[in-house]
């Protein structure tokens, strides 16, 4: 199978973890090069990988087949739509842009280029997760915590858009139902934006879930809870444990579910790599990622809408 020939463009947190990824994979990609303003210390990662160095992400056009970009969101927009109008798969850490509007501009490019764009929702690629799924069915209520430590990056968004997007996006994929009312509140606290949220989502199916993240947390905790007619199923993402309980007379029963543990990064790299090489549809492309992001975006705007929902 031949080498796709990729670049990544901003090498912070994310982007050096996607770049040891690449490393790892260099069987299957070819890493052309790496670009970030941050010259000094991506020069380090470009002489430990081995892999070349370049100062300005567009003279990388005709010289890759692929591009992921992990800059921050505010510049997701106007570097996709570069690679995209350079006829480049593009991969974009969520959450894909800014607003819908230009969300819904990349996913059209890609679709009118007849180009991949695959958008890092990365707990789609969670081991955990991947064995609830196939239980799932209808759920009536869902319960979602996501907690972590303060990021010190990431801080031109707000917590929903940070943390609480994944969950958004995994949510919106089980319940399949469209949206009856949001209610949500959030609190700065060591930024002017909302470092906690609590929201609670009703769908037109009936299902209600609720949703908590924090990026002010002592503990990191990634956790998703499915109440269906006939069961409640757990998920602990971060341990990539997931248990089922069903009842049985008067009596509930409970099962661990079998799970092979594997790095979700990796598996949502080789994901795009196998989209490109095989011309698949990415399992996240523009259109799931912009419905994730357009829930975001009014959860925001609730909380920020009235003084009631903003906490201090």
């Amino acid at each position: 199978m031949r080498k796709i020939k990729v670049a990544i463009v901003g090498i912070g947190h994310l982007g050096s973890k996607h770049l040891k990824v690449y490393h790892e994979l260099r069987d299957r990609a070819e890493i052309i090069g790496i670009c970030d303003i941050k010259r000094e210390r991506t020069l380090k990662l470009a002489d430990h990988y081995k892999v070349p160095f370049c100062e300005d992400y567009r003279k990388l056009a005709g010289k890759i087949e692929a591009v992921n970009i992990c800059v921050p969101t505010e510049s997701h927009h106007p570097i996709a739509k570069f690679f995209l109008n350079a006829h480049i798969h593009t991969f974009i850490e969520k959450p894909i842009t800014t607003t819908v509007e230009q969300a819904e501009e990349l996913d059209q490019l890609a679709r009118e280029n007849r180009l991949k764009l695959q958008v890092g929702h990365v707990e789609r690629f969670n081991a955990g997760f991947q064995s609830i799924k196939h239980f799932a069915c209808n759920p009536l209520f869902i319960e979602c915590h996501r907690l972590n430590q303060f990021p010190n990056r990431s801080l031109d968004i707000g917590v929903v858009m940070d943390l609480m997007i994944h969950d958004i996006d995994i949510v919106l994929g089980l319940v399949q139902s469209p949206l009856k009312d949001i209610q949500a509140t959030g609190i700065p606290v060591l930024t002017p934006l909302e470092d906690i949220a609590s929201v609670r989502l009703t769908f037109e199916n009936g299902c209600v879930c609720n949703l908590t993240a924090s990026r002010i947390s002592d503990d990191v905790m990634r956790k998703i809870r499915l109440f269906q007619k006939d069961a409640y199923i757990s998920l602990d993402y971060v341990k990539q444990e997931a248990y089922i309980y069903k009842k049985h007379e008067q009596q509930i029963l409970k099962h661990s579910l079998p799970i092979e543990k594997e790095e979700p990064l990796k598996k949502e790299i080789e994901h795009f790599l196998e989209c490109i090489q095989e011309d698949k549809t990415p399992l996240i492309s523009g259109h799931e990622a912009k419905e994730a992001l357009r829930v975001a975006l009014q959860i925001t705007e609730k909380i920020w809408e009235s003084p009631r929902n903003i906490l201090f």
